[in-house]
């Protein structure tokens, strides 16, 4: 456990051991957020399309889905149109 100060600015410091088990380097993007009365520091990805790469693979297609969807209801305004 590690206690740091604020700066007269409210900055901190992030303990190196920290940094080093995060993979926090100058620039890198940090998330805070507020949950209840304590904060929650989540470093970003660099690159967060790279990230999300392949979260949807094996799942069911999204486009095939749709083209079904939209051939269902192709067949019911053909029908109402008759």
């Amino acid at each position: 456990m590690s206690i740091v100060k604020t700066s007269s600015k409210g900055q901190v410091v992030i303990p190196k051991d920290i940094r080093e088990k995060l993979g926090i380097t100058p620039g890198k993007r940090l998330l805070f957020r507020v949950i209840e009365n304590h904060v929650e520091i989540t470093p970003l990805p660099d690159d967060p399309i790279k990230q999300m790469r392949g979260i949807l693979r094996g799942g069911k297609s999204m486009a095939t889905a749709l083209l079904k969807e939209r051939q269902k209801d192709n067949q019911i305004d053909e029908k109402h149109s008759i």
